[in-house]
């Protein structure tokens, strides 16, 4: 089974590309805090994992997210084999998002980088799961939830 679940702040804004045949492709970076303290008291590490999403999946991280907010990923782990321009091999792993979440309200992300416009410089020919249902934020405060 290959199944990975992580959630960190976007080092940069999504980068959306189209492939050969018109498929969008978004990739990206999670800056992921490790569960743990090192025992020397220091401060905790950060792991920064790199995220590419395909498709629908691309286009709507590229839409809705920005630098520096919030996001969990579930995905696959893909281990890539390269050979960089000098002719030495290389090795790189990446997360293959098929689902990536908002974790944070908007009022909280507000707060911290100002209202947030879906971007609308994407190209291609197929629309987000957000774009093609009656998707609408609610305007509510989470205080009231019960959990």
């Amino acid at each position: 089974m290959n199944q990975i679940v992580i959630m960190g702040r976007m080092t940069r804004d999504p980068e959306l590309r189209q492939t050969p045949n018109g498929v969008s492709v978004a990739s990206f970076t999670l800056a992921v805090d490790r569960g743990f303290a090192p025992k020397d008291g220091g401060e905790r590490q950060t792991d920064f994992i790199d995220v590419v999403a395909w498709r629908n999946t691309a286009e709507f991280v590229s839409k809705y997210f920005v630098k520096g907010q919030m996001a969990a990923v579930t995905g696959r782990l893909q281990i890539r084999d390269w050979t960089d321009k000098d002719g030495n091999k290389r090795r790189s792993a990446e997360v293959v998002a098929e689902n990536i979440y908002f974790t944070e309200s908007k009022k909280s992300r507000e707060a911290s980088f100002g209202p947030v416009e879906p971007k609308d410089d994407f190209s291609g020919g197929y629309s987000t799961p957000v774009e093609s249902s009656d998707f609408s934020e609610l305007d509510m405060d989470d205080g009231e939830l019960p959990f």
